[in-house]
């Protein structure tokens, strides 16, 4: 790296936090800035507010280098800036389109501080066209705008930043699309440098394809039950062809978190506006609904039930309840989808989730009202009709499972994440029901 750059990054999420700090790590001076005053003190004070692998050591080595530092207000950091990224939400609206009222808030507060000659990038997942957007925004005739895509995944995003696939940057200005692909100087990877758009449309593509991978798996998995066939073996065998790889291809309870349902629904809307239905995306859609029922379909099954009838004033155990393992976002957590349907239906739920251990802070309380919350799984099971693993945290594959069988007055483990082994189960004198399973 020449020289370091003065970047701003504005919105200190999932996303933003994690740029911002790896970043400094590369040798940048960042300047990361939000609107909530409350988050910025916690950073400030170095508490970090989300769980994520290696992001609190990297936050404390650039701050004690003086290259990170936290300010309310996005004008406040871009004023400083060369290079402003934009890390703010896109939520879904009801149409299924990406929300671009934060991106659009935070291109007009930073519009009249930039420096002549800035260069802003999305960082955001934001539909095709948003560059254009910001840049009518901002207004600023001397200042361009450039996508960068962020591929991130949740509980790995540093790891990801500092060794990612590729980096994707899109612009109608070449030197200003260098500029951002040299901040990553240090990063061993491919730098694909294209126009806006297409930057832009690789981001909902992968994220469309990784979607697409999660629901085959998880049709097959249900084809494996009907015929008997056992889907980790099945899974082995296609994931062996080095046209499939065998990563996305872990069957359980449907995908979710903040990426995938907002992205599938977003890329189904933007083909909708220029005249295609995107029909296969669609379908990739459905089965993941589909899947969530399955699953609800096992409770009914291990109660003995065969409608949701069954499900009134039972009481179910739950283990996990963050959309993966290794976060603690609960952002379409298939757990909580799945978890509002047997509530809805009068089941009791009682869960245990090593990000939820009570008391939950304020910020997260609102997802988990009506759920009885656990401080370790022995208590989450005791007493319950059903154990449902619904979150493939490494510790519930160390569960005791002979102390489960103990408190359970029920005798039937539904295992969405093929993560206990079935054998050891069942010779606690419990049953055992995975995906695709036999």
């Amino acid at each position: 790296m020449d020289q370091p750059v003065t970047i701003a990054v504005i919105g200190t999420g999932y996303v933003g936090l994690t740029t911002g700090a790896c970043f400094a790590h590369l040798g940048h001076h960042v300047i990361c800035a939000d609107v909530d005053v409350r988050k910025i003190e916690r950073l400030d004070a170095g508490e970090i507010p989300i769980v994520e692998e290696g992001l609190a050591e990297i936050v404390a080595g650039a701050r004690s280098a003086g290259r990170l530092e936290f300010v309310v207000g996005a004008s406040t950091a871009s004023e400083r800036a060369d290079i402003v990224f934009l890390c703010v939400p896109t939520p879904q609206g009801d149409d299924g389109s990406a929300d671009l009222t934060y991106i659009e808030m935070a291109a007009a507060e930073i519009g009249p501080s930039l420096r002549s000659g800035a260069v802003v990038v999305n960082k955001s997942t934001v539909p095709v066209g948003s560059t254009r957007v910001v840049e009518r925004v901002i207004r600023r005739d001397d200042v361009t705008v450039v996508s960068n895509p962020e591929f991130l995944r949740e509980g790995t995003a540093v790891h990801d930043f500092l060794h990612p696939d590729r980096v994707v940057i899109g612009s109608v200005d070449r030197a200003a699309a260098e500029r951002v692909a040299a901040l990553y100087d240090g990063v061993d990877t491919e730098m694909v440098i294209t126009d806006p758009a297409s930057a832009e449309t690789i981001k909902y593509a992968a994220n469309g394809f990784l979607a697409m991978k999660i629901s085959f798996v998880n049709a097959i998995a249900a084809m494996c039950e009907a015929v008997g066939a056992d889907v980790a073996s099945v899974v082995h065998g296609i994931g062996t062809d080095r046209r499939i790889g065998s990563a996305f291809l872990n069957p359980g309870p449907g995908w979710g978190g903040s990426c995938f349902p907002k992205d599938s629904r977003a890329l189904v809307k933007i083909a909708q506006e220029h005249g295609y239905n995107f029909t296969m995306m669609r379908g990739v859609i459905d089965v993941n609904d589909e899947q969530r029922s399955r699953m609800i379909h096992k409770v009914v099954r291990a109660l003995g039930g065969h409608d949701r009838h069954v499900l009134h004033g039972a009481t179910i155990g739950v283990l996990g309840l963050t959309f993966k393992a290794g976060t603690d976002d609960l952002r379409d957590s298939p757990a909580l989808a799945i978890i509002s349907e047997l509530r809805r239906a009068g089941a009791v739920v009682k869960a245990y989730d090593p990000t939820t251990v009570p008391p939950v802070d304020d910020h997260r309380s609102s997802a988990l009202v009506g759920i009885e919350l656990c401080a370790t799984a022995i208590e989450a099971l005791t007493g319950v009709e059903v154990a449902l693993v619904l979150t493939e945290w490494p510790e519930f594959r160390e569960l005791d499972l002979d102390k489960a069988a103990e408190v359970m007055v029920g005798t039937v483990v539904v295992d969405t994440r093929n993560l206990l082994d079935p054998a050891a189960v069942t010779a606690t004198g419990l049953s055992y029901d995975g995906v695709g399973r036999k």
